[in-house]
């Protein structure tokens, strides 16, 4: 576990450079985590000091907004530059509109993403497109398929190369998407499903307990695909589900142990910006609605100010060739026979 709280090390826009986190802000942020004062272990990241529109501008196609569950750039971005050199490569085994991949390639590193939804495949290659037309003489691919299928999906030239994989499960339902108010006809809820609620081979729409199945088989494949000592980086939030906290954080954990990686790190990416003495919140039009809900009911809850980022990483030496006879099979209870990969 590490115990840093300093900023990003790469300088933020030129608007509003990051700055070191105050003492005021640590324990506005313990209030936040409910860590402890006397055993603080988190790294935290000051990802949100600029809006997230603000980071997308001009790396982005307009038709990446539609994704319901984008991660955040800056977060990609500082991950890539602390564990990773130019020139090395980057894994999104569930990219999305390829935001792992565009930040990887914008700071000279190769990438590669495999994406379940045919539609976000099209954006992702899209925004590689436009990093390309900006100058960016990259070397990043996407591949569409079942992200539980990377030893097949992946070309061989990818075994034992990759220095970071960087993604993010699928919150199903708890996505928020984007809101509209028509006359007559109320509030209007769009852009907040990965894709068709019909598809049961989506992460995205089946139950939680095969969804971290799934997800445990995912992480089983990386690791040959991973070098020794590379690292996984994993952003992951808690959510509720009828009021009640479903720990995912937690849960991810366990799944990365079960794949056979190993947890070094446990920070937070904030999603609020940092300021002297408090977090400014950048809360959607429904997390707004329902804190403010829940606090009218008696229930003191705040809005989202973070994201979990756990990290993992493989052994430090490969003492024989990954194939896929030697990734551990998951325990008999963990159904993924249908289960797939989801758009970051």
């Amino acid at each position: 576990m590490t115990d840093d709280r300093r900023a990003p090390s790469s300088p933020g826009p030129a608007d509003e450079p990051t700055q070191p986190i105050s003492r005021a802000l640590i324990d506005a942020l313990d209030h936040q985590t409910g860590a402890q004062p006397d055993s603080r272990d988190l790294s935290v990241w000051t990802t949100a000091q600029v809006s997230p529109a603000t980071q997308r501008k001009g790396k982005y196609t307009p038709e990446s907004t539609a994704h319901p569950a984008k991660m955040l750039p800056d977060i990609a971005r500082h991950a890539i530059e602390h564990y990773t050199r130019p020139g090395e490569l980057v894994l999104d085994p569930m990219c999305g509109i390829g935001t792992t991949l565009v930040e990887a390639v914008h700071l000279g590193r190769r990438a590669v993403g495999v994406e379940y939804e045919p539609h976000w495949v099209a954006v992702s290659r899209s925004n590689l497109e436009l990093a390309r037309e900006q100058g960016i003489d990259h070397d990043a691919h996407v591949i569409q398929g079942d992200a539980r299928q990377l030893l097949t999906l992946l070309p061989q030239e990818y075994v034992g190369q990759a220095a970071l994989v960087v993604t993010s499960p699928p919150y199903g339902p708890s996505t928020h998407g984007r809101v509209a108010v028509a006359p007559s006809e109320g509030i209007q809820k769009y852009w907040h499903r990965y894709g068709s609620a019909l598809d049961r081979g989506n992460l995205a729409n089946i139950g939680h307990h095969r969804l971290l199945a799934g997800f445990t088989r995912i992480l089983a494949g990386l690791r040959t695909f991973l070098r020794p000592g590379g690292h996984v980086v994993i952003t992951i939030r808690p959510w509720r589900e009828h009021a009640e906290l479903i720990d995912l954080p937690a849960q991810i954990l366990a799944c990365g142990r079960a794949a056979g990686l190993t947890p070094t790190e446990r920070n937070v990416a904030l999603l609020a910006r940092a300021a002297e003495t408090d977090l400014v919140a950048r809360g959607s039009f429904f997390q707004r609605d329902f804190i403010r809900k829940q606090r009218e009911a008696g229930l003191p809850l705040h809005l989202i100010a973070h994201e979990d980022v756990v990290v993992f990483r493989t052994a430090q030496h490969r003492t024989a060739a990954i194939t896929a006879a030697h990734v551990s099979p998951l325990p008999p209870h963990h159904d993924s026979s249908r289960t797939a990969d989801r758009a970051a």
